[in-house]
């Protein structure tokens, strides 16, 4: 660990009373008396943690980093996922604060600081995902306040489950991207800049905010419509839903992570939370059509329950828990992934997903070609 200069003393409280002692970084140095809550799970991934910090799906929870040493290669304008982080902090066991790599144009405490993110250093993060794993997600509070304090913030936050975190995240005017003769409309729940890079290619795509009536959208005459991934509880977001209703069997849809579970939900089924979620970059998918297994990223606390699916095939299967990773309307162009084809980061096993969302544009026929 680095000790470069002294820092403020910090503590990490769990819902359940379990402590954690370390130092404070980012915004949480600069203020020892701020307490930050959230929900708190741990990342798998071992790079890409500016990614991971500025994706709109963690809004609402605090990260703890499994690797051991975050902030190795700084921070590059052109890696930030969305315009801020949303996330609520960060944990990890050694900041490394001083970066090696000609692309980085600032270090990560720095970045945290200047967004107002704070978070805690020196954590024995091999403990607390072992905590998680077998106690289950739960809230958090973190700063320099007594443990009795952060202990009551900690219990008083509500957590991602029955909350809608997405109108936290949604652009609140739609945009473009890409130029191409395909039109396509991307809901925004909190999409991803690595996902409008690789849609931009398959033609020109227009981000509208998450609440954006399907009346509007098909009025735009899109040759499809994408469902973004994005934060919080599904079950928390039935008027997209009803909108979401309103475009099957008008215009092929693919979703992807909230999109996928919003889609799933559409079509009558159920969602549930996970234990302690899918974070990393590193969870093995199996393609059921062919056997073939993907190697995947994955950022979700929610899942389409399986048993309540209808009138949908499952077509991906996550091989550590049975989790279902992607279906297939079986009447209308639609289907969906619950992990991240588009990595950003993580592999790029399931790119083909988008040649399938524009093979479905192009045919608006039920059948894809290798789902």
């Amino acid at each position: 660990m680095s000790f470069s200069r002294i820092r403020n003393e910090a503590t990490l409280v769990l819902a359940d009373g379990t402590v954690f002692s370390g130092e404070a970084i980012g915004a949480t140095d600069v203020d020892p008396n701020k307490i930050s809550t959230g929900e708190l799970v741990f990342n798998t991934s071992l790079t890409g943690y500016q990614e991971i910090i500025t994706d709109p799906s963690y809004a609402g929870q605090v990260v703890a980093f499994t690797y051991p040493h975050i902030g190795s290669y700084g921070i590059s304008d052109v890696d930030n996922e969305s315009v801020r982080p949303f996330c609520r902090g960060v944990i990890v066991r050694d900041l490394v604060e001083v970066p090696s790599n000609w692309r980085s144009t600032e270090d990560l405490e720095g970045f945290l600081t200047r967004h107002g993110v704070g978070g805690v250093m020196g954590i024995d993060t091999r403990r607390l995902t072992r905590h998680i794993r077998e106690a289950g997600a739960m809230t958090c509070a973190f700063g320099g306040a007594p443990v009795a304090d952060l202990l009551r913030a900690a219990r008083a936050e509500p957590g991602t489950a029955g909350m809608n975190l997405v109108d936290e995240v949604s652009t609140v005017d739609p945009y473009f991207v890409g130029t191409g003769s395909r039109v396509i409309v991307a809901y925004d729940y909190g999409i991803k800049s690595t996902i409008l890079r690789h849609l931009s290619t398959l033609g020109t795509v227009e981000v509208v905010p998450a609440d954006t009536p399907a009346a509007e959208v098909l009025g735009r005459n899109p040759d499809g419509v994408f469902l973004s991934n994005g934060p919080g509880d599904p079950e928390a977001l039935p008027h997209l839903v009803n909108e979401i209703v309103n475009l099957l069997d008008a215009v092929p849809v693919f979703g992807i992570c909230l999109g996928h579970q919003l889609l799933a939900t559409a079509l009558g089924a159920k969602t549930y939370k996970l234990p302690f979620g899918h974070h990393g970059a590193n969870h093995p998918v199996q393609r059921l059509s062919t056997g073939v297994v993907e190697v995947t990223a994955q950022n979700h606390g929610y899942a389409v329950s399986e048993e309540t699916l209808r009138d949908a095939t499952v077509t991906h299967r996550n091989l550590n828990d049975g989790v279902v990773e992607g279906i297939n309307s079986t009447t209308i162009p639609a289907f969906s992934v619950q992990y991240h084809p588009e990595a950003g980061p993580g592999p790029h096993d399931a790119l083909y997903l988008f040649d399938e969302f524009a093979h479905l544009m192009d045919t608006k026929s039920l059948k894809m070609r290798r789902l």
